[in-house]
């Protein structure tokens, strides 16, 4: 899963919560002549923007900035936003380049047998039989079944994230138990 894929703690400027962000969309230009931007789409679900009364965004410095979205609509691949209080392009030239970001309990609900890359990092990774293998770094999707880069102090493992391997999966304890077939863990 892509959607919320970046995850950011929210102890920024503007914020008055510590719950961890969870970046949706990056602006990625000025659009129009009303202060609209366009945001390059960081989640699998695009509809989750509609309703949806306020994004945070959060600057390179980690500054955010809490802002009303007027209206918001798809169009040619990205979501197109009008803010409240950027009237002009100049005005929301300031927007360019800043993730805009939900609360993480603002994230859309998964199946119980789906995951956010996001809640898989950091995760340790151990055997059946207990033999730890290291703690996830990384979410690749190259394929059929995303893949799991697994890193411990002397070696990187990759492992597919398959209902047959990883037969044990819990963010919440951020523990995966794997029954790797023969030869993987040699790879």
């Amino acid at each position: 899963m892509s959607e919320d894929a970046n995850k950011r703690g929210a102890a920024g400027s503007g914020s008055s919560s510590d719950e961890e962000l969870i970046a949706v969309a990056r602006v990625v230009k000025v659009r129009g002549v009303r202060g609209e931007v366009a945001a390059h789409l960081l989640t699998d679900f695009p509809e989750r923007f509609n309703g949806l009364d306020e994004l945070i965004a959060i600057d390179a410095k980690g500054v955010h900035e809490r802002l009303a979205i007027e209206k918001s609509w798809l169009h040619g691949g990205r979501v197109i936003f009008k803010f409240a209080g950027y009237e002009s392009p100049e005005a929301a030239h300031a927007l360019v380049g800043r993730e805009l970001a939900v609360p993480e309990s603002d994230a859309v609900e998964l199946d119980e047998d789906e995951f956010y890359d996001w809640q898989l990092i950091d995760c340790r990774v151990e055997t059946i039989d207990k033999r730890k293998l290291g703690r996830v770094t990384e979410v690749l999707h190259t394929g059929a079944a995303p893949v799991l880069v697994i890193k411990d102090v002397e070696r990187e493992h990759l492992i597919p994230l398959a209902e047959s391997i990883c037969v044990e999966v819990d963010p919440a304890a951020k523990l995966i138990r794997v029954d790797p077939p023969e030869g993987l863990l040699e790879i």
